[in-house]
């Protein structure tokens, strides 16, 4: 439910402005379909939706389409890791090794937690035998982070782990709490939040909702689109990059980390926690990427796509992360604003960048 805008200090003709840019760029062909959600102080205020699911079938996006979002799957995977840390159950500086043995081969021994969760483990590079069929398959996936080779030494390069990321972390919780990483997201994080149109592993039964995804004009990365278009992509788990959900969702899971941990009266984590992986780790190039980066433990910290951050000081910035040329997610913890913004055309960097910081800045400035 969309709550009276100005009683958590939001203006309404600044939301007007976010809702006219959001439908100028479906004009503009910028993607086929999007949707868009903010949250304000803990309260929904935005949740935008338009254009086209499936241009072939005609079928428009509705309020329940859901979109894939890649790598803006990255920050839940990893809060998996932070909710274990709370518990005192996973330590920054444990060896992965410590928790799954089979894994230190090559090298890989002196790779920590805290590695895997900046980008900083040394073996960013998905092997060469999880082929697009392998990468649906846990077993294949896990065989494979453990025969893994390292590129650099384990803490002293940024290089962006694309998939191997959610691999590596989905197996340590696996190891550590016993359940899966789906199920444990599910049952600690989602499921409490009342975030029932986020999966991670999507049921048969949901695929036609899913907006199907198309590579635009500027898009390099057309194989990983056509892959993403399966329904067997959709129904792996694959924790670095499978995400699946509603702008309104992803939004939500942004709102509790703004409300210090906690919305609507259900309590996921501490505050404390909140700030210590909030914190700046790392700066500097990324050797995958090229771009130069800001990150905390698992997020983002003040990506250009986010806006530009208002405030100052150290946890007054934005944490977030983006999905290939298509979605991004992130919070303002200062402001306490949280946003969503998924769209089904994936483009080259950056005219996605371009249009993720146009409506970004236009919701920023709505804010009173």
């Amino acid at each position: 439910m969309i709550t009276p805008v100005e009683t958590v200090g939001m203006d309404p003709k600044g939301l007007d402005r976010v809702k006219a840019l959001f439908q100028e760029q479906l004009d503009q062909g910028l993607h086929p379909g999007a949707a868009m959600a903010a949250y304000r102080n803990g309260k929904l205020v935005l949740d935008l939706y338009g254009g086209q699911a499936d241009k072939e079938a005609k079928k428009p996006v509705s309020q329940d389409t859901l979109f894939v979002i890649f790598s803006s799957t990255k920050p839940l995977a990893a809060f998996c890791w932070h909710l274990l840390w709370e518990r005192g159950q996973l330590e920054l500086g444990d060896w992965i090794a410590d928790h799954w043995p089979e894994f230190a081969k090559n090298g890989k021994d002196r790779v920590t937690v805290r590695h895997i969760l900046t980008h900083t483990a040394g073996f960013p590079e998905t092997p060469p035998e999880l082929t697009p069929d392998k990468m649906t398959n846990w077993e294949a996936a896990v065989q494979a982070m453990e025969n893994a080779t390292l590129s650099y030494e384990p803490g002293k390069v940024i290089a962006y782990h694309s998939l191997n990321f959610g691999w590596v972390v989905g197996e340590v919780v696996r190891r550590v709490d016993g359940r899966p990483i789906s199920q444990f997201l599910q049952e600690e994080v989602t499921g409490p939040l009342g975030m029932k149109d986020f999966y991670l592993g999507l049921p048969p039964e949901q695929e036609p909702r899913v907006a199907k995804l198309y590579a635009m004009e500027d898009c390099d990365t057309s194989d990983t689109v056509d892959l993403f278009n399966r329904s067997e992509a959709h129904q792996a788990v694959i924790p670095a990059a499978n995400g699946i959900s509603t702008a309104r969702d992803l939004a939500r899971f942004y709102a509790m980390l703004s409300m210090g941990g906690s919305l609507d009266g259900t309590e996921i984590i501490r505050p404390g926690v909140i700030k210590s992986f909030a914190a700046l780790q790392e700066e500097g190039e990324d050797r995958t990427t090229g771009r130069e980066i800001k990150l905390g433990l698992g997020f983002a910290i003040d990506a250009p796509s986010m806006g530009a951050q208002r405030g100052s000081g150290r946890y007054n910035h934005s944490i977030g992360h983006g999905g290939l040329g298509s979605s991004i997610g992130w919070v303002d913890l200062g402001s306490r604003l949280a946003v969503a913004i998924i769209t089904n055309g994936v483009r080259g960097d950056e005219y996605n960048t371009q249009r993720m910081i146009a409506l970004s800045e236009a919701v920023r400035d709505a804010c009173i």
